[in-house]
């Protein structure tokens, strides 16, 4: 599927492709999603990046990314549920490690609640657990859920 997907770097006039990503990819009763004014703030960074995964002209996914100093920061990453198992969402790690290396950076970093599917991907990319904070996500669904911090140092290889 990820043959004809290709990535690009998000532009302001793109922001309503991403936030139609964020709205079909994140559940509204955990209250992760960014709204649009949160992920404007990000294009006026210079140590911040957007890039999209477009399906020709649709927007398939996302992922939102900055650096500071040796380290990297993946903020949000979103594939639109019609696409997911389709390999974008790998095809968007990849994307944000390459770039953060060509930056300097050496360590990279994200945090997800304890219950999100996504933590397979991660630890296919090479990802593992390196802390936790407990209760620290209070979704819509007045559940409280545990945040946990993922690392992979640039010179460790993904795993199978």
């Amino acid at each position: 599927m990820t043959a004809d997907i290709h990535i690009a770097t998000a532009r302001v006039a793109d922001l309503a492709a991403v936030m139609r990503v964020m709205d079909a990819a994140f559940d509204p009763a955990y209250g992760e999603a960014w709204s649009g004014a949160q992920l404007l703030t990000l294009f006026a960074l210079p140590s911040a990046r957007v890039r999209v995964a477009w399906d020709g002209e649709r927007p398939c996914g996302f992922s939102a990314a900055r650096i500071a100093g040796p380290e990297s920061e993946l903020l949000l990453l979103a594939v639109d549920p019609d696409y997911r198992a389709g390999g974008i969402g790998s095809l968007l790690m990849d994307d944000w490690q390459l770039w953060a290396a060509s930056q300097g950076a050496d360590e990279y970093f994200l945090e997800m609640r304890a219950d999100n599917d996504a933590v397979h991907l991660y630890r296919r990319s090479g990802f593992s657990e390196c802390g936790r904070r407990p209760a620290y996500y209070r979704g819509n669904d007045g559940v409280l859920r545990d945040a946990v911090t993922m690392r992979r140092l640039r010179d460790c290889g993904k795993t199978d």
